[in-house]
């Protein structure tokens, strides 16, 4: 009923194509990543004034510009937005969902804690927090309003042409 166990040398025996197991310990693993300092203070909002009153009125804009960056796109503006505006209008514990994105941001980025924990931070002053973190993400070359796509491709097209090189100039007058 059950087949038959294969012998030990069918076992054993080498597959064609395929490659052995690997065994041993890897000579190296990817470490965690290197600490920077942020670009700017937390109480730094009025840096970008029009930021701080959009943070101010709508934070739910912001924080899913942010969260659309950090998730690379797997969470859309629209949908954190949405999220954010529903737990800040029924619970108002929407600080417990934005200070998961501030611990993915600083984990991402290798940025250091600001002496206390991300949640602590975004209880006790949310809008400074999120215009941080816009202000970080813009100036490490994302731009949050325009969404992840466009910046994954505009990304892509720097590379792009970072690979070649420029094009021989000729002689002039």
């Amino acid at each position: 009923m059950y087949p038959a166990k294969p012998t030990a040398a069918a076992a054993s025996a080498p597959v064609v194509g395929m490659a052995p197991p690997v065994t041993g310990v890897p000579i190296s693993s990817p470490g965690p990543v290197a600490a920077t300092e942020w670009s700017s203070g937390l109480c730094a909002c009025f840096d970008d004034c029009g930021l701080c009153c959009l943070t101010c009125w709508c934070p739910c804009i912001t924080f899913g510009r942010i969260a659309e960056i950090v998730d690379r796109g797997a969470t859309s503006c629209g949908a954190a937005g949405a999220i954010y505006t529903v737990l800040a209008c029924f619970t108002g514990c929407q600080w417990i969902y934005s200070c998961t994105y501030r611990s993915k941001m600083r984990a991402q980025l290798g940025l250091p804690d600001v002496g206390c924990c991300d949640c602590c931070v975004h209880f006790c002053c949310e809008p400074c927090a999120l215009c941080q973190q816009y202000r970080e993400l813009k100036a490490r070359g994302f731009h949050p309003d325009l969404g992840w796509d466009v910046n994954a491709q505009k990304a892509a097209a720097n590379a792009a042409a970072g690979m070649y090189p420029p094009a021989a100039q000729g002689m002039g007058r």
